[in-house]
């Protein structure tokens, strides 16, 4: 089978959380045998804030850890044309240009041979619903969106039984526990600042909570203002900026626990749908303590795999457990793992997409694994 995947940058993981998902699933097809190949635009976004930043060296964690994926830059529409031609499977992520994913759709309902499927990962869909619905999707075979509350928005714009639910998952083939533990201090969180819509809940769900139960925080991440730096400062955070995914599990492996905290859009409007954060770090056997989400599809065992802290006192309160306690950190691990092991790896997201293909096609399917 020939997949083709459309998306805003695999190289880049600066303030892209989705390529941390692709890079995982797309190995997991390569392993399986099969052409592979992501087609990103010249001059995207995120590339151009990473290279900015930190110059071509900020790329070496991703190719060290993935050199057999491929991808592929475009200019202009034939590029991708010609790519698809012999395709068996093409996505387009809803972080492309609106006049990119009409072409591709007219090239399917003019008689395209492969399936074509949209996949959203964010909340636009509810925060800003026009600029999802300015994508012309006339001649998708479908949808995958990353939770069931994101389907359901899909249903009622008339997908009916055409949208999956495909939640992320950990690449578990980069994202595991250390080969020998070491010596673990303090607490990390790896997240974005964003536009300020969980500024609120950073500081009174994680930095507070922090300072509070006396553990070291070290912050990574980026776009964080002035102001953002001002308050990590005056909580005693120590800041250290982007970090490539990459090389997240080894900086898990250093840290006593670490902390989910949801955007709010994924609390209130979208609930049910964890980052991809929460997978990689429980993959990582790190303990996590989670601000509140409703685990609506029951993906974990909220205090089993993870603890939840409902306000600032039982965030502390559970922070203070985790620095005293090694048999309930011990806990956490095992049950984590064993939920990421059982339910949640990139090989389990292909083999679901596998299904999907072969609910919708289920004769090219065939053909092409044979």
């Amino acid at each position: 089978m020939k997949l083709v995947y459309f998306t805003h940058s695999l190289e880049s993981c600066w303030n892209h959380g989705n390529a941390h998902f692709l890079r995982g699933v797309l190995r997991e097809f390569v392993a399986r045998g099969d052409e592979v190949l992501a087609m990103e635009p010249t001059g995207a976004w995120s590339l151009q804030n990473l290279l900015a930043d930190h110059g071509p060296a900020g790329l070496q964690a991703y190719r060290s850890a993935y050199p057999e994926l491929v991808s592929r830059r475009f200019d202009h529409f034939p590029q991708c044309e010609a790519a698809v031609a012999d395709a068996d499977l093409v996505i387009v992520h809803e972080w492309n240009e609106p006049a990119l994913v009409a072409a591709l759709g007219r090239l399917r309902r003019n008689g395209g041979r492969f399936t074509l499927l949209f996949h959203d990962t964010h909340h636009r869909a509810v925060s800003d619903p026009e600029a999802i619905r300015a994508f012309d999707l006339d001649g998708y075979d479908g949808v995958l969106a990353f939770g069931e509350t994101l389907s359901e928005v899909y249903r009622r714009w008339g997908w009916g039984n055409r949208v999956w639910t495909w939640h992320e998952a950990a690449d578990t083939r980069h994202f595991h526990p250390p080969a020998v533990e070491g010596r673990r201090e303090g607490l990390v969180w790896i997240g974005n600042w964003g536009d300020g819509e969980r500024s609120t809940e950073i500081e009174s769900m994680l930095l507070r909570p922090a300072r509070e139960a006396g553990l070291p925080l070290t912050i990574h991440g980026v776009r964080y203002p002035d102001e953002a730096l001002q308050t990590l400062r005056r909580h005693g955070v120590t800041f250290r900026g982007w970090l490539p995914n990459a090389s997240a599990p080894e900086v898990f492996a250093r840290h006593l626990a670490t902390v989910h905290v949801p955007r709010r859009f994924y609390v209130t409007t979208l609930p049910g749908i964890p980052t991809i954060r929460v997978f990689e770090a429980l993959a990582c056997g790190i303990p996590l303590v989670s601000a509140p989400w409703q685990d609506s599809e029951t993906l974990f065992r909220p205090g089993q795999d993870f603890l939840v802290g409902r306000d600032t006192a039982e965030m502390t309160a559970h922070l203070r457990a985790l620095q005293h306690d090694p048999d309930l950190r011990a806990a956490l691990v095992a049950s984590g793992l064993e939920s990421i092991r059982a339910r949640h790896s990139c090989a389990h997201r292909m083999q679901e997409l596998l299904s999907i293909l072969a609910e919708i096609r289920p004769q090219t399917l065939v053909e092409t694994a044979a």
